[in-house]
């Protein structure tokens, strides 16, 4: 007979649960401690940046440095320019994904997986190896140094649409068919049923993309010439480095700002985000 009151299972589950969690707090704080160091170097005085020892913060805090961060640079127009791009972009990229990842998993048409094969196979070609064709294209649309150029070569993307696919393939078939006795054509079950389903998943492609385009610097690096007109985030960060040498508490300071529209939109979506996560699987039929 087996003594149950021994207390030895129970010591040993939270043991494992103690450990597990001191091991999430370590690995949160290695990823925590560079955002640390940046924020408190973007308050420190320039010549204290690399002071030896190193430390987080330095003999006072020195606030202006953001407002120099937008007088030394127009910081404020690159923001702007990355918001705009971004927002347009992602928004682009989201309605061309649903669309697709509906077609893709819920339609029937000739060729269906071998047109969606193709389309997945894109996700294998690297970006540097578009850089030339798309800038190509680009000169030939004349739409270099615009906005254009920034934002639609990369709005179509396969990523997008394999993930919505992917949620479509979980949706029941008796919903469609259900709609289609209610007398709902294909738009109506898409826009009614499907659309409403699918917006975790929709939160979480838009702010994968959405990072992407705020992070991207090769191609606006190609594709703009003036940067103080048509200059991105990433582009505008350069601007710090030149012949008069590096201004790293005000790279420090523009940084900080740089991540707030991303902590900002993780936040506000950040239900949508977890619900998506968990519906959008990589399962299907």
């Amino acid at each position: 007979m087996s003594d149950s009151s021994n207390p030895g299972p129970s010591r040993s589950a939270g043991l494992r649960h103690a450990v597990s969690q001191i091991a999430l707090w370590l690995v949160a704080a290695l990823f925590l401690v560079p955002l640390v160091y940046m924020v408190g170097a973007s308050l420190k005085e320039p010549d204290e940046i690399f002071s030896v020892p190193p430390t987080i913060f330095g003999s006072g805090l020195r606030w202006q440095n953001y407002a120099e961060a937008f007088n030394y640079a127009p910081f404020g127009r690159y923001l702007a320019n990355s918001l705009l791009v971004a927002a347009l972009g992602t928004v682009l990229n989201a309605a061309v994904g649903v669309l697709a990842g509906y077609s893709f998993s819920r339609l029937r048409w000739r060729s269906r997986g071998l047109v969606f094969a193709g389309f997945l196979a894109t996700l294998m070609v690297p970006q540097e190896v578009l850089v030339v064709p798309s800038y190509v294209l680009m000169q030939q649309f004349g739409w270099v140094d615009s906005y254009q150029a920034l934002i639609l070569p990369t709005a179509f993307s396969a990523f997008s649409a394999f993930m919505l696919r992917q949620f479509f393939l979980t949706v029941p078939m008796e919903l469609d068919e259900a709609a289609r006795v209610d007398g709902a054509g294909v738009l109506r079950t898409f826009f009614s049923v499907m659309l409403p389903l699918a917006k975790p998943t929709i939160a979480v492609v838009s702010v994968f993309t959405f990072i992407g385009y705020w992070n991207a610097f090769l191609w606006p690096l190609i594709v703009v010439n003036d940067v103080s007109s048509l200059g991105t985030v990433p582009l505008g960060l350069q601007q710090f480095f030149g012949q008069q040498g590096s201004q790293w508490h005000l790279v420090m300071a523009a940084s900080v700002i740089s991540m707030l529209p991303m902590i900002l939109l993780v936040i506000a979506l950040q239900k949508h985000l977890v619900k998506g996560i968990v519906t959008s699987g990589f399962g299907g039929r």
